[in-house]
């Protein structure tokens, strides 16, 4: 059975690590999610943002970024932003993604949040199909270029 992930503040003991799991994309999936190096300089720019490294044991397999801005066509529903989810290329189609999405699943459901966005390109490669496999649902909506997916949790 696949190991669990967990979620791991970023510091200067693993940050290089971090940026250097982007170079592992697979080919032009560097262009459906932005470097490590970008989402974590914005994550120190913006208000309201969450970032950790995704491991599996003791070795980091990806990133995850939040936004907790409030969205307004949500009004009081508690929600928060997907904002980035990356997976190493060594280390995708292993279950990483889907375990990392669960289990911030679980830790926002325990603090309350009874939504969570997230957006996506739909161009290949596009992760539209593995969103909508997790319960993420097209909400009609577009940012820019990128598809509004929205999930109950």
């Amino acid at each position: 059975m696949e190991e669990k992930v967990r979620f791991v503040e970023i510091t200067e003991d693993n940050l290089i690590e971090c940026l250097k799991l982007s170079k592992t994309l697979l080919e032009n999936q560097d262009k459906a999610v932005a470097s490590n190096a970008v989402s974590i300089a914005q994550a120190h720019f913006a208000k309201n943002a969450w970032f950790r490294a995704i491991y599996a044991g003791d070795t980091m397999v990806g990133f995850i970024m939040l936004d907790y801005t409030p969205v307004p066509e949500l009004g009081d529903t508690k929600h928060a932003f997907l904002w980035r989810l990356m997976i190493g290329g060594n280390y995708q189609k292993k279950g990483y993604g889907s375990d990392a999405l669960h289990l911030l699943f679980e830790n926002l459901k325990e603090r309350g949040y009874e939504k969570l966005l997230t957006s996506c390109v739909v161009k290949e490669p596009s992760p539209l199909q593995f969103y909508l496999k997790l319960g993420f649902i097209d909400t009609g909506r577009w940012d820019g270029d990128e598809k509004v997916l929205l999930k109950d949790l």
